[in-house]
């Protein structure tokens, strides 16, 4: 099997780098859009069988598809195999186009929303009214559906104000989501009443840590449990601006033949590593799957994981605050190696990547150890002069410590590890 790290070698230039990688690779190995979906759903004499739930595909009149997220082209083009001829129509939008038979596919923008992401959408909504009581509709929903997933021009305007000032705003990303929700006539159950009453089958690819999958995407076909006046105080507390907000769907009826199933979440990830680790000869804990803390806390709860021939990983998100009048150029991920780099012992390497490969820059993270440090200091470069604006990536692009995949169609958060190697390795 080829490597998903493409610069893999170059990176893999001492016994503890090769076992990270290794590491790694099974992480975004595990969590493959079209193998994920070959082992979740099965299709067999007429009848579809979701994670042990039937579906008899006779029973309907038309089979639809429609998806939006990082994964939903990939998702559309294996669910098109899975059910042959059956699919009358289709419409997702992910980061990528796919040539699929059927399904139209688009490729929109993330994270600002934008015409395109609205043109896509208006296609998915077409379809949702063609849907009656009679048919069958397919839905993937997978991270960066929130941005791509754009009911109206309004909604993409107001869908980047609201992202431009939540990052200064220091808030949770679960508040974010529950502005958006209340911006939108398909998020927070909307498109769950625009399919009413066709028989949904939703299938999650959840980015959200721990995999809380009701606000994957912002939640499109879950019931939403928030209000107005939910939304307008998280605006009112971080000073916002001012948005139009509307109310989410609140009837039952909506959600009575929907049904949610979770086919990855980044649990999947974090427990393919861990086995990685084991079959490496090292001992291993999955620290956390809903890390959302800043750099110094998660460099601070690290410190003591220094056990020799052992490896701690966790799967979240690294809180950030872009600093006023600063321009750099990075990502969470990267950053929160280059925080991590001066309390790392000798015998250890830490790595963090984004699971969908692209960490706010071309790069999908970065992985950092002694050889770095040594690099560094060679190089001249002082890491007090990267930090301050969050300027990381030229920080590890000139040492050669960026981890490159391109982008991946799999998003289930960022992934991070820390791995002691013992005396003899």
């Amino acid at each position: 099997m080829s490597k998903i790290i493409k610069n893999y070698s170059d990176l893999a230039s001492t016994d503890l780098r090769k076992d990270a990688l290794d590491i790694s690779e099974a992480g975004l190995q595990a969590i493959d859009t079209e193998q994920v979906l070959l082992d979740a759903i099965k299709v067999s004499d007429g009848v579809m069988t979701v994670m042990g739930e039937s579906f008899t595909l006779n029973d309907y009149k038309n089979i639809y598809i429609v998806g939006f997220g990082k994964v939903s082209c990939t998702a559309a083009a294996t669910l098109e195999t899975l059910l042959q001829d059956k699919v009358k129509d289709g419409a997702v939008i992910g980061l990528k186009e796919k040539t699929c038979a059927v399904v139209d596919t688009y490729a929109g923008t993330h994270p600002m929303p934008s015409h395109y992401n609205y043109t896509a959408t208006k296609h998915i909504m077409e379809i949702a009214q063609c849907a009656t009581e009679q048919d069958l509709v397919l839905v993937i929903v997978s991270g960066g559906g929130s941005a791509l997933l754009c009911s109206t021009m309004s909604e993409c305007d107001q869908g980047k104000t609201l992202y431009e000032s939540f990052l200064s705003a220091g808030g949770t990303i679960d508040e974010l989501n529950v502005v958006r929700r209340h911006i939108s006539t398909l998020k927070g159950g909307g498109l769950a009443k625009a399919l009413y009453p066709a028989t949904v089958v939703s299938l999650i690819f959840s980015d959200v840590p721990g995999g809380d999958v009701t606000t994957v995407a912002s939640g499109p076909t879950f019931k939403d449990l928030t209000t107005v006046d939910d939304a307008k105080a998280i605006v009112d507390k971080y000073n916002l601006g001012s948005f139009q907000l509307v109310e989410t769907p609140k009837s039952d009826e909506c959600f009575e033949k929907v049904h949610n199933f979770t086919v990855v979440s980044n649990v999947i990830a974090l427990e393919a590593m861990q086995n990685k680790a084991i079959e490496l000869g090292y001992k291993s804990e999955i620290v956390s799957a809903t890390q959302y803390a800043t750099p110094e806390e998660t460099q601070a709860s690290l410190a003591d994981k220094n056990t020799p021939n052992t490896m701690y990983c966790l799967g979240g998100e690294t809180k950030l605050i872009i600093p006023a009048n600063c321009i750099g150029k990075g990502g969470r991920n990267d950053y929160l190696a280059l925080v991590m780099m001066d309390s790392l012992e000798d015998n250890q390497i830490f790595v963090s990547l984004a699971s969908d490969g692209k960490d706010n820059t071309e790069a999908a993270g970065a992985l950092v150890d002694q050889e770095t440090k040594a690099k560094a200091k060679s190089a001249g470069l002082v890491k007090e002069e990267y930090t301050e604006c969050l300027n990381s990536y030229p920080f590890f692009d000139e040492l050669g410590d960026h981890i490159v995949t391109g982008i991946l169609e799999s998003n289930v958060s960022d992934l991070m590890f820390i791995l002691t190697s013992s005396s003899e390795k």
